[in-house]
């Protein structure tokens, strides 16, 4: 069905209006009714003509196959010989008939009636046929139509309505009209399946962001967690040891440190758990190394123009293959590839490599920038080691390369700084066993 107006421009009564059933027939039988005004004259003679108007009905019939389509037919018929009747009335309105008039125009509402109800024996398949198929059916559904409107033409004008009626030129005329409006449904029934296509991209990659940034944190907030357990368990140590007078006191003291540590964990098993449920990798299909890659790179592109700068970043893929753990390379190489984009000037180059090695898959983050400095290159994974200040010299708040040595860790893997291939800019190298990213254990 054609998209309704935007509710921001029409009021809720005219929403109501355009859901409307009848208002949606009558609206067809109109239009169909005008375009019948744009027609050709296969034979000679007024006896018989080809308007638009068919087309118009099949294209609406097409679009709204929600609508019952007698019903839609036998309006369409009424309104187009009416339609005709008031021309007929208006531009010779001295020798005007009504009755007259309307034995002349009934047949081009039995049309309507006939092709509309042909229609009808395959509303529910519409989607099942191919094209050819459709258009090969609806041609005959057209053929019969014409065939009905100029039987009863000649029998209302009391000719014989058995005689040669130009069959071929009619099933010609089928085909070429048929083909040509479901021509015209197709491209616009693409056209739509590739802007819900584009929108629902949108939507898996907005999804993936924050998958891969709510995967990021926690980790981060796992980390943590460890670390409260060890000072729960070490606050009760101290309990214990103070325990004995004149240190109760103390121990009391020390006893009520622990508590509240314990809760504080109890709290961040909450948020963890409502976390990983956001991303859980249990239910998530897999994605091919060669879709990671895509996303990261348009994902940086982004940011880069968002931080106006004119970057180019590229990927060089030498091997792919599926793997469900697509959240942790996405957290991964998301924030080497930020880190690189942070780190360029406004203009440079951004390599992102893939390849096997051994029993390894290896991936390169490359930049031109300024790079690494030796002295650093160790020093950088470590916890609270940044670079990046903002003009207030507040270091950056990102999950730190720290935390993606982490998480590179805990897959069996292992990440460094390389000296760069040329002697300009940085490299980062990250390597993860190939069996655990293909099994997805």
């Amino acid at each position: 069905m054609p998209e309704a107006p935007s509710p921001s421009k029409i009021g809720p009564r005219m929403q109501l209006l355009f859901r409307n059933e009848t208002f949606q027939i009558f609206v067809v039988a109109v239009m169909t009714a005008f375009a019948g005004e744009f027609k050709i004259n296969p034979f000679s003679g007024d006896i018989f003509r080809l308007g638009l108007g068919a087309s118009a009905l099949l294209l609406s019939l097409l679009l709204m196959p929600h609508l019952p389509f007698v019903k839609t037919g036998a309006i369409t018929g009424l309104v187009v010989v009416g339609f005709r009747m008031t021309e007929d009335a208006i531009g010779h309105p001295h020798v005007f008939s009504a009755g007259s008039s309307f034995g002349v125009h009934l047949a081009s509402g039995v049309f309507y009636v006939v092709f509309a109800s042909g229609m009808s024996l395959i509303r529910h398949r519409l989607d099942a046929f191919q094209p050819l198929t459709l258009g090969a059916i609806v041609s005959a559904v057209d053929l019969v139509a014409n065939e009905t409107e100029l039987f009863t033409r000649r029998l209302l004008e009391g000719q014989s309505p058995f005689q040669n009626n130009g069959i071929a030129l009619l099933g010609a005329i089928a085909l070429l009209r048929s083909y040509f409006i479901i021509g015209l449904f197709s491209s616009v029934s693409i056209r739509q399946m590739r802007l819900i296509q584009i929108e629902q991209q949108k939507r898996i990659e907005q999804m993936l962001s924050v998958g891969s940034g709510l995967y990021g944190e926690s980790f981060y907030l796992r980390k943590s967690m460890d670390t409260i357990e060890r000072i729960t368990a070490s606050s009760f140590e101290l309990y214990s040891r103070l325990k004995t007078a004149p240190l109760a006191e103390y121990s009391r003291q020390a006893l009520a440190i622990a508590q509240q540590i314990h809760e504080v964990k109890k709290d961040s098993q909450r948020i963890l758990a409502g976390l990983t449920k956001l991303y859980d990798r249990e239910i998530a299909q897999e994605m091919k190394l060669e879709e990671i890659f895509r996303y990261v790179i348009k994902a940086n592109q982004t940011y880069s123009e968002m931080l106006k700068k004119e970057l180019a970043i590229e990927g060089d893929l030498r091997v792919d293959f599926p793997t469900s753990h697509y959240i942790v390379l996405l957290t991964v190489l998301n924030n080497l590839v930020a880190n690189a984009v942070e780190a360029m000037n406004r203009y440079g180059i951004i390599r992102v490599r893939a390849f096997s090695q051994g029993d390894r898959t290896v991936f390169e983050v490359i930049d031109s920038g300024k790079g690494v400095p030796e002295r650093d290159r160790l020093m950088i994974f470590e916890p609270g080691f940044t670079t990046k200040f903002d003009q207030d010299g507040v270091a950056a708040a990102g999950i730190g390369l720290s935390h993606v040595r982490d998480i590179v860790a805990s897959f069996g893997g292992e990440i460094r700084a390389a000296a760069p291939e040329n002697g300009k800019g940085a490299r980062f190298i990250v390597e993860l066993p190939t069996n655990t990213l293909r099994r997805g254990a």
